[in-house]
Order: C-alpha cells, then structure tokens, then sequence
C-alpha cells in the first residue's frame, strides 16, 4: 500500500521521489528489533551470549576481552569482514558495513566485489537512481551460486541498465 511506502521513504505518486532517511530509520528500527529477538531467544535457551575478540587458551575454554569461559560446548562465529584495497585513496572508500551509515546517496558510486553483498548495494543505488557501477575482478558475479542464477541475474543487470564492468583489475 502506498501508506507503508511512504513510511520506507517512497512516495509512489511522484515517481522518482525517495527519502533516503525514512528507509535508514526503518532499516535500524527492523535490525535492532531482529536482534533483540536474537537475544531474547539465546537467553531462554539459557545461551550465553558474549560479544568481542575470542582466541582458544585450551580445549574448552576461550578467553574474550581478557576474560576466560569454559564449558562443554563453544562456538565462536567469526562472521566476514569487508576489506579495503590497497591502493593510494582506499581512505576515502568505505565499506559495506558504512552502507547504512550513509546520511545521504551519493549522486555517483563505485561498488568493488561480485559477491552478494556488492550485487545488492549496486542493485539498491542503481534503483534509487544514483549513478552507479559494479566492478567484478572475474567474468561473472555470484560465481559461488548456481551458473543459472549468475547468468541470469548477470542478463537482468543489463537489461535494466546497470552497468557493470568484468574483468577489471
């Protein structure tokens, strides 16, 4: 309905009209409900739950923060980290973690990567109207799916005009 997308930052009766701070506030309003589900869920399964850097100091036990945990099960998720290339200017680039912290779209953006994260952002600037390129260092995006799922995500692209560069280096 064209109430709830006004309330994510569309207004529909005016093509082209988009408040990129109504979909951030709903975006932060969604994650930090998801994770209080997360945390509420851990802790009635009595799962204790400690967030920061984690090494093993021995076959059960973990230290985090300078603290040591023992117990019969332990799992550390590690999660992925985007990474900055090596290059003079990578400083003034940021990273998909800093997507959501944007105040504002830019009017022009390079998106680096063909994993999905990369394939999403360039997808979302590219429908919001900024101008916009994925660069692939391969000659395909998503190249851990399925070959007819890149492929065809691959044609859409550029059915849609997004441009995307391959084999770039």
């Amino acid at each position: 309905s064209s109430g709830i997308n006004a309330e994510y930052g569309f207004d529909i009766a005016r093509k082209g009209q988009f408040q990129w701070t109504a979909l951030k506030e709903k975006r932060d309003a969604y994650v930090k409900r998801l994770n209080g589900i997360y945390n509420n869920n851990l802790a009635k399964d009595n799962i204790t739950y400690i967030q920061g850097d984690a090494r093993f100091t021995g076959e059960r036990t973990v230290e985090v923060n300078g603290e040591q945990y023992e117990g019969e099960h332990v799992l550390i998720a590690v999660g992925g980290a985007p990474s900055l290339p090596d290059i003079p200017g990578a400083e003034l680039c940021d990273t998909s973690d800093q997507f959501f912290e944007w105040d504002t779209l830019p009017s022009k953006c390079l998106v680096i990567g063909a994993g999905y994260i990369a394939v999403e952002i360039a997808g979302i600037l590219h429908n919001l109207g900024v101008d916009s390129t994925l660069v692939a260092r391969r000659s395909a995006i998503l190249r851990s799916f399925d070959a007819d799922i890149s492929k065809n995500l691959m044609s859409e692209m550029s059915d849609a005009g997004q441009n995307v560069q391959y084999n770039t280096t």
